[in-house]
């Protein structure tokens, strides 16, 4: 059965355009409240942070990248550090997981961002409603090819970075830098403000968005760590220049309180209703194409893993390939996460997800392939410290605040490898299905496509 890729369609600006769609989706929308609320006042410092570690973190993907460019391409890095075994098996499985979390996240912000802009409260089964109707909309979109996909990725990031950047400008215009969110509380940066940043961390990793597109991409060797620095550098300035008219916008117990929808809050007095209402308008685009890209980007990424026969699949009985059923189960699971969990936990869960499964690549290519892609081991050392240093903190933050979520995370992963060891046990994969497991970068780039 054909995973159903497309090799070369989707350009430079098309996988930019991608990866910005889920980075800013997330970051600014989703997350600006919720790190505010750890980080206190200064909380447009933990963005810079999280920039840092992503930087950091990035490193390793674009060597990968370049290397072994693949349309399931964590799977990929994966399974050439560590062959076809549970630890790249689960690793993968919770990376696709924290991509679906990050779906619901966005869906569930998209509602907010709407409700508010109707004077509604965003509460009730309004916004799962919502949330799973712009989930169904973006599998439609999905459904319909890489050239819808990329096409409406590249208007809508072209739309939402440069309006998203204009509210920030005129934010800060109309009130000026004395920021009102510093005025008020400790100034100083404790526990809470290293555990906001893996909050961060989860507004870059959109990046891996590209990753996970590689073949598909137009000239991968190049394009794809080209469009991971592209995206990651124009999120770092949209994300700065927001949070910084926010905090001139609003006092910090005003942008706690208002954390699912901050941007909307911080409008209507820095630019009165007509701004409140091009942002919300502004929230909408950036969500909905957020929820467009990543979906897309999931979707691919279990199809490489079905290919490889990390994962089971079956088809339910629906006609397509096997790219079509992903498509299916990512919406499906999606909407559950986004009827069931709240955006606060949604965006715990997606952290302590991505964070395991970003240490495990970084182990991996240092221990087994670093001298094959010409990686620089105290680079891959750092990222992984930094990886540990900020998801201890966070996960002791939330045992204090919400224990429950950290159990639910801790029985989730494990839960996840211990599926895939018995999968793996009874379906032993071939050893081709880690595509060359150790084999050297440069004999690869220079292999002929099967």
């Amino acid at each position: 059965m054909s995973t159903g890729y497309e090799k070369n369609s989707l350009s430079l600006a098309d996988a930019v355009a991608m990866g910005t769609g889920v980075m800013i989706g997330a970051g600014i929308l989703a997350l600006t409240g919720q790190i505010a609320e750890l980080a206190g006042p200064w909380f447009p410092l933990a963005f810079v942070a999280g920039a840092v570690v992503t930087s950091f973190s990035a490193y390793t993907y674009v060597k990968m990248s370049n290397a072994y460019p693949s349309a399931g391409g964590i799977g990929m890095i994966l399974t050439k550090a560590y062959g076809p075994t549970t630890v790249a098996a689960g690793a993968a499985l919770l990376m696709a997981l924290s991509m679906v979390i990050n779906e619901s996240l966005v869906a569930r912000t998209f509602a907010t961002y709407l409700l508010r802009g109707l004077e509604l409260e965003p509460e009730g089964w309004l916004v799962p409603a919502i949330g799973v109707s712009l989930i169904v909309f973006a599998y439609l979109v999905n459904a319909a090819g890489n050239r819808s996909v990329g096409l409406f990725s590249r208007l809508m990031a072209v739309l939402k970075v440069g309006g998203i950047a204009a509210f920030g400008i005129a934010g800060l215009w109309v009130g000026g830098i004395s920021f009102e969110a510093a005025q008020e509380g400790d100034s100083g940066m404790d526990a809470g403000f290293l555990a906001s940043v893996a909050l961060a961390i989860l507004a870059f990793k959109g990046f891996t968005t590209i990753t996970n597109s590689g073949s598909e991409i137009s000239d991968p060797h190049r394009n794809v760590g080209r469009a991971i620095i592209i995206s990651i550098a124009i999120c770092v300035v949209v994300y700065l220049l927001v949070a910084f008219a926010v905090g001139s916008s609003l006092p910090l117990d005003r942008i706690v309180a208002a954390k699912d929808y901050t941007l909307a809050e911080a409008a209507a007095p820095a630019l009165g209703r007509v701004g409140f209402y091009l942002t919300v308008g502004l929230a909408l685009v950036a969500t909905a194409s957020g929820v467009i890209a990543s979906i897309f980007a999931v979707s691919r990424m279990l199809a490489m893993l079905t290919d490889m026969k990390l994962v089971p699949h079956s088809h339910f009985g629906m006609p397509g390939t096997i790219r079509d059923h992903t498509l299916v189960y990512t919406v499906v699971i999606a909407g559950a996460l986004t009827i069931f969990f709240d955006l606060s936990r949604i965006a715990s869960l997606g952290a302590f997800f991505y964070l395991v499964m970003d240490i495990l690549i970084h182990w991996g290519v240092w221990r087994n392939l670093r001298k094959d892609i010409g990686a620089r081991a105290s680079v891959l050392l750092t990222a992984i410290v930094l990886d540990v240093v900020v998801l201890g903190a966070f996960a002791a933050l939330k045992w204090q605040s919400d224990p429950l979520i950290v159990v639910i995370a801790l029985v989730g992963m494990t839960a996840v490898f211990l599926f895939e060891r018995v999968f793996l046990a009874l379906n032993p994969p071939p050893r081709e299905a880690a595509h060359g497991h150790h084999t050297s970068a440069q004999k690869e780039k220079h292999e002929p496509a099967s």
